[in-house]
């Protein structure tokens, strides 16, 4: 079995510890690859393709990195947690052998999560159009831009227009990602085995907007509107969706991804007791 380490680089006890599970995966007669620092090499791209396993070792952040190099292959994740909050990862470094060797054997509960297929198109200064795709286990945002003003934009769910808005932007984020971002919007906590959208405007400015939720098989589309042109952001998964000719983004299109991330946990409680702990401060009986 081919194994892949996605450490975080900035925590040297998280980088100690992928060295300790390498040793031990060698041990275990595995292929052991490691993803680069991305911080180091920002534009370099990680091949998992013959990885049976990806392991991440970190927090949510580093999490989400390895669910963005696995994209929609459907690769299992196993999540160790070196980090702050650990809502995705499933261990604590003292458990990271165990749950390793059980990940290995087959024996850990299987949570698949829904992705996101993101289409953003850009108005370049030539006039053409550009169409970026862009992969998403968390959510996609549309956020004002650094001058600080409010955007304007329409939301149309697979045709059928719902609003236009004014505010600091709107979020449409997948089960996963409802813990995130459009938490604190001001979004529902939604479990895992929900696959449609959660769409939810970020301090909208009319008492009237309010959360909602999609089918799986739905579309969302949100236009940025011409009447009212203001600078805006795209983002997914908290990584700006940039055009390298700097392009003003006009429009994006959010579905159900054509693959799921797997994640490994012990059982099919994980998430329930994830949201006790990280919410609500209790540690469990």
């Amino acid at each position: 079995m081919k194994v892949l380490l996605v450490p975080n680089y900035s925590r040297e006890v998280a980088v100690s510890g992928a060295r300790e599970l390498e040793e031990w995966l060698f041990n275990q007669g595995c292929d052991v690859q490691w993803a680069h620092d991305k911080k180091l090499f920002p534009d370099k791209d990680v091949d998992c393709s013959d990885c049976q396993l990806v392991i991440s070792l970190g927090g949510d952040g580093t999490l989400l990195r390895a669910a963005r190099i696995v994209e929609y292959s459907e690769i299992p994740i196993l999540g160790i947690s070196y980090g702050h909050l650990g809502f995705l990862t499933s261990a604590t470094p003292n458990q990271m052998i165990e749950m390793v060797a059980d990940a290995l054997a087959g024996e850990l509960h299987v949570s698949r999560r829904a992705t996101l297929a993101i289409e953003t198109e850009y108005e370049l200064p030539s006039e053409e159009t550009y169409v970026k795709k862009t992969f998403s286990l968390n959510d996609f945002a549309v956020s004002r831009g650094g001058a600080g003003d409010m955007v304007e934009f329409t939301v149309s769910v697979s045709g059928n227009h719902i609003d236009k808005l004014r505010g600091d932007g709107f979020v449409v984020s997948t089960a996963t990602g409802s813990t995130g971002y459009a938490l604190a919007a001001g979004g529902p906590i939604v479990t895992p085995e929900f696959s449609g959208m959660v769409c939810v405007p970020i301090a909208p400015h009319t008492i009237l907007a309010r959360a909602f939720l999609t089918s799986p098989s739905d579309v969302v589309e949100i236009t940025m509107s011409k009447d009212r042109p203001a600078p805006c952001h795209f983002f997914s998964d908290g990584q700006n969706i940039k055009h390298p000719e700097e392009g003003a983004a006009t429009k994006a299109r959010i579905s159900r991804g054509p693959g799921d991330i797997i994640l490994l946990d012990r059982s099919a409680d994980s998430f329930y007791r994830s949201v006790s702990r990280v919410f609500y401060g209790k540690t469990g009986q």
